[in-house]
Order: structure tokens, then sequence, then C-alpha cells
């Protein structure tokens, strides 16, 4: 068996056209769905970005336990599980968090890893002058210039050395996978995971791609919303909205290339082939943008999920309701080269939960410090914590890094020795308590969500979730669903009363 495991990042599902998408045309994902089997009701987990990618790893949630982090020493990860049994594993990313004090133990879990320089903050050009006088002319004051935003000059001045292109890191990740491909296709038993940053903001193309969404807007750059309630006019929302469509417009086109290499070489007789993202995206619906601040409504928690496996035989081209999530992708991809799963594993291969479609499942997703959403494909229920403000929520850790940073020596002067979990391999671990302040983002900051409660939605009758439900005992239901899914992830007690729930 070969795989190949294509992840972008902020690929929203209402973007592609095989999911109902009508901004721009997306020809060749829907092509790879017309042979593939389309999964309608598949979820986040954990979030945002590492948190999702710590999921992938290791088939379980983590956001009841801590914050945007590195792989633990205890973690089961997928693709080192793979490397270990004789399966040759790469990644090739542009996805420069991977390389940031939060995400430093990922990559290094493959055979063999490529990294491809330049996406958003990346750190990668050096200005010790840069031209502000022409960014402040050239950029949008609204998402730009700043006195105190960094990262967002350091993607002004990397945006300097991308011109043509060919110089755009989703190109060369794609050019760069030819080259995996062109080199590698006769063996056998191996995994390439090819993962996008992109569209991700800012919403940065060739113009080729954008000169075909004509808006109203004239003026100066605005493609980097911030994690906001919408403050621009109509004609910059439809200006953003625009410019992240080109953005998929492109993702389109480079994965159709890949599509037509595997028409080439007949890639489809023998490797499987995985389409999907960690999250998506708000562009202004419920008046807001971005993720993260707010609930996660369906734009942000509801994903896309296209497999083509070579025996997939009737279900070619078919699409399934069953539920299923991020961690279900470890143990799919684990199946997939006749790998034993690991006991800690509690997601399952989507495969096989196809075989038993009319079975209900309830699924819930979250961030560190904030609701926990469930669903079981019907209805949606945001689950709010009691009380924001407790200080009593701790992160459980043997890695103390956030997203690009060491634990603050405020927090660790909290840290106790916590007794081995069950998922921990008889490892105890720190037990931290969570500052509710800005230096833990994301998720750090917990006021934002004070302006939101719990709410319960029928995603059938209401897509949209503009209408919350009166249904105490559905309610009831889903916070039981929660409670159970939480004991199978070994939640702790003082998460339990966080989340003002039984822990029994």
């Amino acid at each position: 068996m070969r795989a190949v495991f294509v992840l972008f990042d902020s690929l929203n599902r209402l973007a592609l056209g095989c999911y109902g998408g009508t901004a721009v045309p997306t020809p060749n994902f829907d092509r790879f769905a017309a042979r593939s089997l389309t999964f309608d009701n598949h979820y986040v987990g954990s979030l945002p970005c590492m948190p999702a990618r710590r999921d992938l790893h290791t088939g379980r949630l983590n956001f009841m336990h801590r914050s945007w982090g590195p792989l633990e020493p205890f973690d089961n990860s997928m693709p080192e599980l793979l490397k270990k049994n004789g399966v040759y594993t790469h990644l090739l990313t542009d996805h420069f968090h991977y390389f940031e004090d939060g995400g430093a133990t990922y990559h290094s879990r493959y055979s063999t890893w490529d990294f491809v320089r330049g996406q958003e903050y990346d750190i990668w050009k050096a200005l010790v002058q840069p031209p502000l006088d022409r960014f402040r002319k050239e950029y949008s004051n609204q998402h730009y210039n700043g006195p105190n935003q960094a990262n967002r000059l350091q993607h002004q001045i990397n945006r300097e050395f991308i011109k043509e292109e060919k110089d755009f890191p989703a190109v060369q990740c794609f050019d760069r996978a030819f080259e995996f491909l062109d080199n590698n296709r006769g063996a056998d038993n191996w995994m390439l995971h090819l993962e996008c940053f992109d569209p991700h903001e800012p919403f940065y193309t060739p113009k080729r791609f954008r000169e075909k969404l004509k808006t109203n807007y004239d003026g100066p750059i605005i493609d980097w919303p911030k994690y906001a309630p919408v403050s621009e006019s109509e004609d910059e929302v439809a200006e953003i909205r625009a410019n992240y469509a080109a953005l998929v417009a492109m993702c389109d086109e480079y994965f159709g290339k890949l599509l037509d290499y595997f028409d080439t070489h007949n890639l489809w007789e023998d490797t499987c082939l995985i389409l999907t993202t960690d999250h998506g995206y708000l562009l202004s619906e419920h008046n807001w943008w971005a993720k993260n601040v707010m609930p996660y409504y369906e734009e942000i928690s509801h994903i896309p999920l296209i497999v083509h496996h070579p025996k997939l035989g009737a279900r070619k081209g078919t699409r399934t309701n069953v539920v299923t999530q991020t961690p279900d992708l470890m143990p799919t991809i684990l199946k997939l080269f006749d790998q034993e799963i690991p006991a800690e594993v509690q997601g399952a291969s989507v495969l096989e939960l196809v075989e038993s479609e009319e079975q209900e499942r309830s699924v819930i997703f979250g961030m560190f410090g904030g609701a926990i959403g469930v669903t079981d494909g019907r209805h949606t229920c945001f689950l709010y914590p009691p009380d924001l403000d407790d200080e009593n929520l701790r992160e459980y850790t043997l890695m103390p890094t956030h997203l690009h940073s060491f634990f603050a020596l405020d927090e660790l002067k909290t840290a106790e020795l916590h007794e081995p979990m069950d998922f921990t391999k008889g490892l105890p671990v720190l037990s931290i308590r969570a500052l509710n302040d800005a230096r833990r983002p994301p998720g750090g900051d917990r006021t934002h969500f004070k302006s939101f409660k719990t709410a319960l939605y029928d995603n059938v009758a209401d897509p949209y979730q503009q209408n919350p439900l009166d249904a105490p005992d559905l309610e009831e239901r889903f916070k039981g669903a929660i409670s159970a899914i939480l004991r199978q992830h070994s939640a702790t007690p003082e998460f339990f009363d966080w989340m003002g729930l039984e822990q029994s």
C-alpha cells in the first residue's frame, strides 16, 4: 500500500463545489469527489492548528488536557509508528508552525521531511530597514501597519520575495511532491503527507487567480482580517471574501495537477489519496472573522473529508453521512498499512465506520479554555463553562511550550507533579495552572468568550445556525454525551468541574 495524505489549512467545506460551494469553481476537488468517498459529517476535534495535528498523530482528543503545544514524549505518533514498522513516511509542508516552539516535535516523527519557507509570518526573509512608508500606502491600516504587529510586518517583508507564481510556497509544495512521486512511485510501503498552509490567511495569490473575481473595492491590500467582529464595509467584506476564493481556486488547480499525476501514472490502482483540512474559517458569517474566539460554528467545525481507496468498489463516487472527526484519521491510515492500533487511541477508522453507517455516533470538539461542541450530525450543542474566570483550569504536559514561547515563569511556578494518566504510559506529568490572560495565546485570554452562552442548533432545519433551539431534554442528552467522551479521554475531575459537568 501507498498513501498520499493532503492536508490544506482553513479549507472551508462550503468553498468546494462538491459540498455546495458557489463562490468560485473547484473542478478538481469536484472530480476527486466524483471518483471517491465523500464524508458529509466530518468534524474537527481539538482546535486550532497544532492541537488538531496532535489529534491527527495520536488518534485522540487533547484539548481537555492542554493548549497549543508539541507532541508529548508519551504520545503515539501515527507517522512514527509507520516508520518503526517499515513504512516510509515523508512530510512535505510550508506550515511554519511545525518549526516554532509549540510545534517542534511533529516533523521529526517522519522518516524524512521537507520545509518550504515563506508563508504568513514565517521568520524567513530579513530586512533591517523595511520600506515602511511604501507598506503604509500599499496595505490597508485596518489589517496592517500597526505599531505592535511584528507578525504582519514579517509577512509584508516575506511578500517582497514572493512575486512570480513559482515563488509561492504552495506551488513549491506541489512541485516537491511531484519530485517525491517521481523518485518513489515504483516503491511500495510509503506515505506522503503533503500539507499546504493555504488557504489560511493572509489571502495572497498569483494575480491570475484574483483577476477573475471582481469587486467594487478600490483601495490598499486588505486580506488578513483580525479575529474579531466584522467592522469592514460591504465592499471591503466582498474584497476579503474574493481574496479567499482566489486562494481556494489556486489550491484547487494545484490539487488538480496531483490528480493528473495519478491519472498519468495510474496510481489509482494501488495508492490511497485522502483530502481534508484542520478547521474552517468564518468569512463574515455570524458577523465574525476567523476562528478561536467565538462558538465553533459549522463554518469552522464541519470540514471536508474525501477518501480514495483502490478497493472502494461500489462506494466509488458516493457519499456517506457517518459522523467522523480528525482523530479518526490516525487509525484509518494505520489500518491502510495493516498496523496495530495502540490502546490509547480513541478514534476509529473512517472506512470501518462507513460499514456501520446507520449506527448513531456523537463526537465532541473544542479548544482549551473555551466551549465544547458536540454533534450527532443532526444537532450541535455548544456548552460553555459556567465561570470562564475560574482559575482552577490546569494544563497537563511534559513539554511546557506555547505557540512561540516557553511557559511563562508565573505559570511554571504553579507546576505540580501529577500521577500518570491512562494515556501517559506510566509517566507522571506536570500539572500547571492555566493563566487566564494574553500571555498564553491562543486560548489564554478567555474574556472574548464571555459574550456567548450555551446554545443548541438543528443543523438540518437551520444549517447556518441562526436560531438556537429551546430543547432542554436534548441539551441534557448532549451533556451526557460530552461527559461520556471526556471520561474516555481521561479528563480530570477539575476539568469536569470547570465545565460544570458531573464526572460520573
